[in-house]
Parts: structure tokens; C-alpha cells; sequence
């Protein structure tokens, strides 16, 4: 018996719904939260998906997320917005701030859009891809908790702390690219634990700082940068541009403040938009077009162009929905009872 099961798009959305519903989430975060799982399961990013339901109600169980919390958008600069998320999870408070952060970027070329105090389980994609398809250039840093070693330690001390990248491509899909500065995501190791296989090498140390590739000593050990301490430095400039910066937490104040619930990181993100027409007048269509360029050079060399694959499995995923592991399945439904 195969141990998946296939559901449309619309039977994911409706299954994420009705789970956020039942737990006491408002009409306007049911819907924005549902948006974010629905499209990592739809680009075939298993991690970001309805799995994230799980860490979910762990922080509304917990009492550790705003249930129905309205964004507050303040315009604080002419290249600078503030969302307050009031302790909700992150998706309606990017949703309420964008318009913002669009407008000012095409305002004045460069603009910055702090979002604080929310609870992010999300992966970054859409953000930067949504900015991307606004015609700007799109960035997005946000810490998590403290789950990794920086490079030569043993200990818990940086997040996941993912970066991603959106560029506009006339005519076409945005240019999106999103990952930790850790050797994966926590949600991957999450899943090789629940399915009983080892995690490639690399990925984390168990709690003597040996390596390891049991996801389960990983879990009660700590996982690693990528690239050493490249990735590390990486890490650690993400805690301070979406940590200090917007005068929000750090990895290590989140799982503080998580106390052991297993819920969502709390804290903030830094989002950048830039509109290249500002920055290159009548030039930009000229230049942009000598991006593509570097595109179809990574392509014609057989090389993976970021992002490809990913609306190559939304192509898929709309037509024929999407394959999920059956107890996955399972365990989301029992959360209706």
C-alpha cells in the first residue's frame, strides 16, 4: 500500500482551513496562514507545507501566538515601514504591509519593511516572490530559534535563519531562490525522524558534539551551518539585521520564550525591495535584459536555475495535486476531533 496520499490544491487549502478554524484562528490569519502551507506543498516544499499545521498548534496550545491580532502598518521613513504583528503568526502582517513597502520602493527606490513580533513557521518564497512580481528586486532575512552551532562549537546558538532573493523577470517567472544558513531545515530533520531515516552528514552533532546522522540526536543535540563558517557568518548576520536591527528577538530570546511548547519562532523580519527603475531610469529594460542572459547561461550548461524546479512542481501540483505522507494525513485530520 502506498504510504501517501494524493489531494488537489483546493482539498489541502480546505483541510488547512478547517484546522486553523477549529483551533480559534481568525477569518483573515485562517487565510493567510493556509496561503503559505498551501504553496509549499503545491512547490513541492514537503517541509513548509501542511506539516507546519503541527508547530502551529503547538504555539496556539501553548498560548504562545495572538489568535486574532490585527497587523498595525506605521509608515516610519520615507524608505521605511513597521508591521506590528501583535504576536500573531507572520503571513497577515506581510500580507497588510506589502501594498506599503511596494509603494515606497517605487517611491524612492530603496525601502525596508520591519515585521515585529510575530510567530514565523513559514517559508520565505512567497515574500520575496510576491515582491519580485511587483517588478522589484525582493530580500527577506528572519532568525528562529536557537537550534544551531555556530562553526567549530557544539552548542545551540544561531537559528535556521533562512535568506531569500527574488528578481524580476520581464515576461516570466521571478528569479526566487530561499534557504537556511543551516545545513537544512529544521522541518527536514523533523521529517527524517518521523520516517525513521538517517539525515545525510553533515546536517548536526548529538548533545556530545559528535557527528551524527540521527535526526533524533540532531533534535537533542544541535544542527550545523552550511559551508562552515561561511554559512555560520551568514547565520550570525541574519540575527542581527532581523534581530537588533528591527529591535526584535534573537534566535536564543525565541526558544527562551518558546519554554519547550515546540511552537513557532517568535520575533521579527527585514524585508528589502529595490525597483530597478529607479535605480537605472530608461536604462532598466536594457540591463534586466542582460540578467537574463546570465540565466540562459546557467541553463544552456545543464546547470539548475534556482527557482525552475519549484514552478515546475507548481505546474504539476495544479494539474495533479500533490502526493503527502498518508500519517502526516492522518495526524492533520485527527486535529479536527
Amino acid at each position: 500500500m502506498d504510504d501517501r496520499v494524493r489531494l488537489s490544491l483546493d482539498e489541502v487549502r480546505g483541510l488547512v482551513e478547517a484546522v486553523l478554524r477549529r483551533h480559534g484562528l481568525s477569518e483573515p490569519h485562517v487565510a493567510a496562514c493556509a496561503d503559505v502551507m498551501v504553496a509549499g506543498e503545491r512547490d513541492g516544499g514537503g517541509s513548509h507545507g501542511i506539516f507546519r499545521l503541527l508547530m502551529c498548534l503547538n504555539s496556539i496550545r501553548a498560548g504562545k501566538v495572538s489568535l486574532d491580532a490585527e497587523p498595525v502598518v506605521r509608515d516610519v521613513a520615507p524608505g521605511i515601514v513597521r508591521v506590528d504583528a501583535g504576536g500573531a503568526f507572520a503571513p497577515l502582517a506581510f500580507r497588510r504591509g506589502l501594498p506599503v513597502l511596494v509603494e515606497k520602493a517605487r517611491a524612492v527606490g530603496l525601502a525596508a519593511m520591519a515585521v515585529n513580533d510575530c510567530g514565523h513557521f513559514a517559508a520565505l518564497f512567497p515574500e520575496v516572490e510576491a515582491i519580485a512580481r511587483a517588478g522589484l528586486v525582493g530580500f527577506a532575512f528572519t532568525p528562529s530559534h536557537a537550534w544551531v552551532a555556530p562553526a567549530g562549537g557544539s552548542r545551540p546558538l544561531l537559528g535556521t535563519n533562512p535568506i531569500a532573493f527574488g528578481w524580476p523577470r520581464p515576461g516570466g517567472d521571478p528569479f526566487v531562490f530561499d534557504f537556511a544558513t543551516s545545513a537544512s531545515a529544521r522541518g527536514e530533520i523533523e521529517l527524517h525522524r518521523r520516517e525513521g531515516k538517517p539525515t545525510p552528514p553533515g546536517w548536526g552533532v548529538d548533545p556530545s558534539g559528535n557527528p551524527t546522522t540521527d535526526a533524533d540526536a540532531i533534535m537533542a543535540g544541535a544542527m550545523l551551518p552550511f559551508g562552515g563558517h561561511k554559512g555560520s557568518a551568514l547565520s550570525l548576520m541574519v540575527e542581527l539585521i532581523a534581530g537588533p536591527l528591527v529591535g526584535d528577538l534573537t534566535s536564543v530570546d525565541s526558544i527562551a520564550l518558546d519554554a519547550g511548547a515546540k511552537g513557532a519562532p517568535r520575533g521579527g523580519e527585514l524585508l528589502l525591495a529595490i525597483d530597478p527603475s529607479r535605480m537605472l531610469g530608461e536604462a532598466a529594460p536594457a540591463h534586466l535584459a542582460r540578467a537574463e542572459a546570465i540565466f540562459e547561461g546557467v541553463v544552456s550548461q545543464g546547470a539548475r536555475l534556482p527557482s525552475l524546479r519549484r514552478y515546475e512542481a507548481r505546474k504539476r501540483s495544479l494539474a495533479e495535486g500533490v502526493l503527502i505522507p498518508r500519517k502526516l494525513v492522518e495526524e492533520v485530520r485527527a486535529l479536527l476531533a
